[in-house]
Parts: structure tokens; sequence; C-alpha cells
């Protein structure tokens, strides 16, 4: 089942409060724990004239990967490593999918993929990360900033139950 995760106000790719994030809506398929969500790259957003800035898409993978590293332990994780791989250019316009999921888990390091399709299914950029789990107290602060959204309250809950 796809669960809709929750956010905060102000997070640069969540935040629906934070007038230069990305907006971004993230959903877990809670058994497999892959996370997803699409992004079209906007005008502000580019690089290169019509391409989407690269550090915008690292910044686009690191949410849906640290998601994905999140999810199976219940607690937060802060990235320690991410490489990014670009593969083609990412258009002003187009409509992208990512994809983040969880390839190793120890109790210290959380090893994750992600990759970013364009709409014909080619990979624009793709992604491997190492996530560090926060310690109980700093994830029950990460979880009281954490907005009260109805579409959100089951993947909440699931978080708050650590």
């Amino acid at each position: 089942m796809l669960l809709q995760l929750p956010h905060t106000a102000g997070c640069l790719v969540c935040g629906r409060d934070n007038p230069h994030g990305l907006h971004l809506d993230l959903r877990v398929d809670s058994d497999a724990g892959i996370v997803h969500t699409n992004f079209t790259p906007e005008r502000h957003h580019i690089g290169f004239t019509g391409i989407a800035h690269g550090g915008v898409l690292a910044t686009v993978l690191d949410e849906a990967m640290v998601w994905a590293a999140t999810w199976p332990g219940k607690r937060f994780c802060y990235c320690g490593e991410m490489t990014v791989r670009y593969r083609k250019p990412a258009m002003v316009g187009e409509p992208l999918t990512v994809e983040a999921s969880v390839v190793s888990r120890r109790s210290r390091l959380i090893s994750t993929i992600g990759t970013i399709l364009d709409p014909s299914g080619q990979i624009v950029a793709e992604a491997t990360g190492k996530y560090v789990p926060m310690s109980l107290e700093q994830h029950e602060l990460v979880i009281a900033t954490l907005l009260d959204d109805p579409s959100a309250a089951v993947a909440s809950e699931y978080l708050r139950s650590s």
C-alpha cells in the first residue's frame, strides 16, 4: 500500500510553507519500503538554459533516499555520503519519476539507491547513499516538527511508534 509521507513546514524539498521549496509529495510502499515521488523541473531550477541544475536533482534523490533509509527502522537518518551519476539532461517542464530503496541495512549504516526516470523510462540520474540513523533524542525532535496532515496520518503514526 502506498502511504503519503509526512512533511515539515520549512523543508526545502517537502515543506509546503517554504516559498523556495520544491513542495514534493513523497509516498512509500509500506510493504516494500520503496519511496516514490514525481518532480517536474521549473524555470527557476535551471543550471544551463532549459536544463535542470544537477544540484536540484541531487537534492530530490537525497530526500527520497533518506526516507527510504528512515522507513524500515522507524528512525530518521542523516546523509553520510552520496554519489550521483548523471546519465542525461533533465529538461525544464519534463515530468520525472523518482524512486529510492534500501540496498543493505546495519544498525549504524543504511545503504540506499535512487533513480530519476524521464517519461520514456530512461535513467536521467542515479545515486547511491549511505545514511546514519539519528539518536532517539534527535529522532524525537524531528518527529515533533511533523505537520498534522490527515493524508499522512498512517505514516506519521508508524514513525512515532519507534
